[in-house]
């Protein structure tokens, strides 16, 4: 059982008597089937530690052989640095409660907007705010390029999700074409079998994006070219002529630009161009059935897109219990051996998925060749300090699960580090770690050494691990400095994860006011400074050449035409990454590093230094600006404040239906407009502590709340409707689906830091308990023999009750 953890230690006590009943009709199989389950989790000894069996014996089997690490000294090593680290986790975490307590007590005294001077006062003087760090520069160290030195997309895909994961890792390469022809991007019917009229629209759209990126001399364009051609030079160098619809030919304006190509008689195959460190290649067979309408004969234009992808434990994954983690680890360990594969069925044939293999052309600048990754740089998100897990225990303790993921994570990575993989991860000796949800500079030091620790016992030489630091919590916000500080040698990007900062900001002021609507967050002061200051601290503190400055998801993922016109103003901003939701995002998205190059937008900004330090006090005076509504939202109309209310409860409830129902981490979850959105954990976090604000401050009450979340309900099984294995809310009003609801809303002020994930871990594992009870029923109906007397008995049944709240409010 992998789950949060709670702050109090009689709550966690309550918990294990309250969170399910259990009761089995008649049949003796049947009741020892779900007892020996639920009641008891098979464990093996190792030293001090209880560790799920499976979970033993897919690390003792699987994971280390290879490796050179014998599971002894895998669970030796654990143990250690568990019986250390524990309860220096548990510590950091009881500070989160402590620094929660003092601002909660300040506010119910001070309520409404804070006077600056005071509050600042008091954040300094209770320590939330953390005292200057001496004058430091990052210094990671081989880093690979995809993180250091070339800006691009960066794909987020949930790592219990094979199928996927397997996608996003092959998305460093992806089809305009495609991109254009099945998008919104180009307007008009995409639905259906193949149209030629569309195909050759896309193809328009794609010869103007080439002649923006790779301008032809004179008054040529990409869509006059008839034919591409090779022309090979003494020393072996080799120029790109284009023939012309008018009989002319013409060249690239900028023939560097021309990186290498694959011979064909009587035109090369394909060519290769380059652009600000990232590439599209021209792909030419006039024989394909695209390749024959094309006047040059292009099949396709394949846009180096995602040049990193993070593989998610955290936010987008729903791994609830020891079966559910052995498949996340278990994909990771299979994408660092390079052999993770999906069977599929593509165009009514199976075919097998595999992890792409690396790309070759001749090389047009002499004798030699070019060779380009065909995966993007692969990274994996660990959950945070606070979630715990019964999957192993230290005597009769829960762990904290994030120790656990670093050493697994670290030992799956030593098959590439050790050259055990098919194809190369990272080619500078690096495991990269993100890690989210960190609360300040102590929290990143902990890391820190935990990393060290886990490179101590696995024989991995210092630094190996890196770490990617989530900007997403208030406190690391107003100490992002100090942060950077603390992982200077291992920090390999800081990514503001504005989605979790925006729910960290409404629960941090809960007692402040309520907040403005949900819409309006980021529009006020503390967003704008959010972002700004995130980018300062990178250019400033020199992480630019050794990672990356990053920026959030875009979450409309059937809207590729808005994220075309809007998404570049992160380049312009100075990130040198920023998260898209899908491979075909990643492909439209590259483009945008083509038309900016963020090498001169961060060099400006280097030589702009005083400049960025003088808007340091202003950026923290902005981040310590809390939203709240004006006048206590008396101004606002009745159906404004129902309106907000509905798409709260709407996006809440489309969201916990997939997660705690069917174990979906993320996915596209229509809104109340029935419009798709990208929705993880992060997008909850903001949905039930908006309407819990709204509730604690009397915007809306709990008759108001109840009402509409009923009445969404009713709108969320609507959209659902069809949709295999989903479970209604309504009538009934009561699956673990609706509790898990009904809990982040009207606890959700009491929730430590906002977060779900206790709430969905523990509905998760009810639902799933559920679930086996089924299949016990089935078993049971089967051990009756078949007759009909026997097939009439009563099924096992479980009876759930409401978990007590997660711990009583200061």
């Amino acid at each position: 059982m992998i789950k949060a953890r709670c702050c109090s230690q009689a709550t966690r006590a309550r918990k294990s008597t309250h969170l399910m009943k259990l009761t089995v009709g008649r049949g003796h199989r049947a009741a020892t089937t779900v007892a020996r389950r639920l009641a008891h989790v098979p464990a093996a000894a190792a030293g001090r530690l209880r560790v799920d069996d499976k979970l033993k014996a897919f690390v003792d089997d699987e994971l280390l052989p290879g490796t050179g690490v014998a599971p002894s000294k895998f669970w030796d090593g654990l143990s250690s640095i568990l019986e250390d680290m524990a309860p220096r986790n548990r510590a950091l975490l009881d500070r989160r409660d402590e620094l929660q307590a003092q601002l909660d007590a300040w506010h119910r005294a001070n309520p409404g907007t804070p006077d600056p001077t005071a509050y600042a006062a008091l954040l300094e003087s209770s320590g939330y705010l953390a005292p200057a760090a001496p004058p430091f520069e990052v210094c990671s160290q081989h880093v690979d390029p995809e993180l250091a030195l070339v800006a691009g997309p960066q794909l987020v895909c949930p790592v219990d999700n094979a199928r996927f994961i397997v996608n996003a890792a092959n998305a460093r390469w992806g089809s305009l074409l495609d991109a254009i022809y099945g998008t919104d991007v180009l307007p008009g019917d995409r639905a259906g079998a193949y149209k030629p009229e569309r195909g050759a629209a896309a193809f328009g759209v794609a010869h103007s994006l080439l002649d923006e990126s790779f301008p032809l001399e004179g008054e040529a364009t990409w869509s006059d070219v008839t034919a591409l051609s090779v022309a090979m030079r003494d020393g072996g160098a080799a120029s790109l002529q284009l023939s012309l619809a008018s009989g002319g030919e013409a060249s690239l304006r900028d023939g560097a630009q021309f990186v290498g190509f694959l011979p064909g008689v009587p035109t090369a195959r394909s060519v290769l161009l380059g652009k600000n460190g990232l590439h599209v290649e021209l792909q030419v067979d006039r024989s394909h059935r695209i390749g024959a309408t094309h006047a040059a004969g292009i099949k396709d234009v394949q846009v180096e897109s995602a040049l990193s992808a993070i593989c998610d434990m955290e936010d987008s994954a729903c791994t609830v219990d020891a079966a559910d983690k052995i498949v996340a680890y278990g994909n990771w360990l299979g994408l660092m051996r390079g052999e993770l594969s999906v069977p599929m069925s593509k165009g009514g044939k199976e075919v097998l998925r595999e992890m792409n293999g690396d790309r070759t052309w001749t090389s047009a600048a002499g004798p030699g060749s070019v060779t380009l990754p065909g995966r993007a740089l692969l990274l994996c998100r660990n959950v945070g300090l606070h979630m715990y897990t019964d999957a192993v225990m230290l005597g009769s303790e829960e762990v904290p699960e994030g120790i656990v993921d670093a050493m697994v994570t670290a030992a799956a990575a030593m098959h590439d580090l050790q050259g055990n993989s098919r194809v190369t991860n990272s080619k500078t000796g690096s495991v990269y770690i993100v890690k989210p949800k960190m609360h300040g500079p102590e929290e990143g030091a902990f890391t820190a050494e935990l990393f060290s620790r886990v490179e101590g016992e696995l024989g991995l030489p210092l630094h190996t691990l890196k770490v990617g630091v989530m900007d997403e919590e208030r406190r690391t916000s107003l100490n992002l400095r100090q942060m950077m500080a603390a992982t200077k040698e291992r920090l390999f990007f800081i990514n503001t994860g504005f989605l979790d900062r925006t729910g960290d900001e409404i629960h941090t002021s809960m007692e402040a006011g309520p907040m403005m609507l949900k819409a309006d967050l980021k529009g006020a002061p503390w967003y704008s400074n959010y972002e700004e200051s995130n980018v300062d601290c990178g250019v400033a503190l020199k992480l630019v050449g050794k990672g990356q400055i990053g920026k959030g998801m875009w979450a409309a993922p059937d809207d590729m035409a808005k994220m075309v016109r809007d998404k570049g103003a992160q380049l312009a901003a100075g990130a040198s990454t920023a998260w898209v939701p899908s491979p075909t995002a990643a492909t439209l998205h590259a483009l945008h590093y083509h038309a900016t190059s963020v090498k001169e937008v961060q060099g400006g900004m280097a030589a702009r230094a005083a400049e960025i330090a003088s808007r340091a006090s202003s950026q923290a005076a902005g981040l310590m600006t809390i939203p709240l509504l004006p006048a206590g939202g008396k101004s606002l109309s009745a159906d404004a404040i129902q309106r907000d209310l509905d798409n709260n409860a709407q996006g809440l409830l489309g969201y916990v239906v997939r997660w705690v129902g069917q174990g979906v981490g993320c996915s596209k979850v229509p809104d109340f407009d029935n419009v798709q959105l990208m929705e993880d954990r992060a997008t909850l976090r903001i949905s039930s502590q908006h309407i819990a604000n709204w509730l604690h401050h009397g915007v809306v009450n709990e008759e108001q709340v109840l009402e509409t979340v009923k009445r969404m309900a009713a709108v969320v099984d609507k959209q659902n409707l069809g949709e295999r294995g989903y479970k209604p809310l309504a009538p009934s009003f009561d699956g673990p689906e609706w509790h898990a609801a009904l809990e982040l809303i009207f606890k959700g002020r009491d929730i430590p830091n906002g977060y779900t994930e206790e709430t969905l871990s523990r509905w998760r594992r009810v639902r799933k308990a559920m679930e086996e009870v089924e299949e016990v029923e089935q078993l049971f109906s089967k051990d009756a023999g078949g007759g009909k007397d026997e097939l009439k008995k009563p099924a096992p049944e479980v009876q759930i009750s409401p978990s007590p709240p997660p711990r009583p409010h200061a």
